[in-house]
């Protein structure tokens, strides 16, 4: 009889992604649940990744990333925050953001450190931060709106607290932290030794005229913070599995120790094609008004409906509050919704610790027209 050692975890099961997928792929729903696009990266990638795999790039890559597509993002990054990090020592490719934070997270942490994570949050911070022996400490936004309270954030700050994690624009809410937001974060860790994990993977989503404000543009939060960075979100290839960190050469020693060992190197000719498409500065400037139209055509399809709609100020997921139509806990309503109207969410209680529910599904609208068209049809009649 084996005796099996005790779940580092056991508390954590499937995660609802692939939880309400499934559902979705068992009932035929149309799936607005797990974030990814259902159209295709621009062909001329497509055709770029090609090339590169039949000229023979196929081994392995440098273990920081190739050198070209670090010089592009470096170049990229003075374009778009006014910062020109150094591509040897400051930028480091990843496959996916998720390893990005857990390298960054497992660099850093050390038992008995803590972390202040702001939830509703992705759900990797916590189990990351666990397996380092660190103590995540929750701190709320303020509901509705989703904003931080940074007052509340200064009260959950100690002597023990190693590492703050913020996320902007903001899965799942998709709220946008604002300079101010910024500069308060810059002031409450001027003078400590905390560190800043910005996961900023929906960086060029951010609509209405908003900009975003990256932890790169503040000096005194750049020099403490690990930036993440996600290709797989900006090119429509969320299977891709392509991210990058811009970190101060310090903390980038430390994340590439944790990454070697991780997945030591991404994928060789996916690197070399966006190195190439990159370039193509129109796609990722454009992406504001692409995802702001599909966000758009979303809540005025659902205006006749009984949900409570504030348009998404950024990412390409709305909220959707749905108490005026049932008081079922988001996860039954979210599995009823599945079952019975064919159109799959995730409930926004998957994002809290203690699973908080303030009634609100969260929908991705990544989508063609189309597809939210007939999923719209079917929510109306709720």
């Amino acid at each position: 009889m084996i005796n099996f050692p005790t779940s580092k975890l056991p508390d954590v099961g499937t995660s609802i992604f692939s939880v309400m997928s499934a559902l979705a792929n068992e009932q035929q729903a149309i799936n607005l649940s797990q974030g990814f696009p259902d159209f295709n990266c621009p062909e001329p990638l497509m055709q770029l990744v090609t090339r590169y795999m039949h000229e023979g790039f196929n081994q392995y890559a440098p273990m920081p990333g190739v050198p070209k597509l670090r010089q592009r993002i470096s170049e990229k990054t003075e374009k778009m925050y006014g910062y020109l990090p150094n591509p040897e020592t400051e930028i480091t490719v990843t496959s996916g953001a998720t390893e990005a934070l857990f390298a960054a997270i497992t660099a850093v942490v050390k038992p008995g450190d803590e972390v202040v994570i702001l939830e509703p949050c992705y759900d990797s911070y916590a189990p990351a931060i666990r397996l380092s022996g660190g103590v995540p400490v929750y701190v709320p936004l303020a509901v509705p709106g989703f904003h931080v309270d940074w007052e509340l954030v200064k009260r959950r700050i100690s002597s023990r607290t190693k590492l703050i994690i913020i996320n902007t624009p903001h899965n799942p809410t998709g709220a946008v932290m604002s300079r101010q937001d910024m500069e308060t974060l810059a002031n409450l860790t001027d003078g400590t030794d905390i560190l800043v994990i910005s996961d900023e993977v929906y960086e060029h989503m951010v609509f209405d005229g908003q900009e975003h404000v990256s932890a790169l543009q503040l000096p005194s939060l750049r020099e403490r913070s690990f930036v993440i960075s996600s290709f797989g979100k900006t090119y429509h290839t969320t299977g891709w599995k392509i991210g990058y960190v811009v970190a101060p050469p310090v903390l980038t020693v430390e994340l590439r120790k944790m990454h070697q060992f991780i997945t030591f190197c991404s994928v060789t000719p996916l690197q070399l094609a966006i190195a190439d498409f990159i370039e193509n500065e129109a796609h990722y400037r454009s992406l504001p008004a692409f995802y702001q139209a599909k966000r758009d055509t979303f809540c005025e399809l659902l205006q006749s409906s009984r949900f409570e709609i504030i348009p998404s100020a950024g990412t390409y997921f709305q909220l959707l509050k749905y108490d005026a139509i049932s008081d079922e806990h988001d996860l039954d309503f979210a599995k009823r919704l599945t079952k019975e109207i064919g159109v799959a969410a995730i409930p926004v209680s998957a994002f809290y610790h203690d699973k908080t529910d303030h009634k609100y599904l969260r929908f991705c609208f990544a989508k063609g027209d189309e597809t939210l068209q007939k999923a719209a049809e079917r929510l109306v009649k709720l």
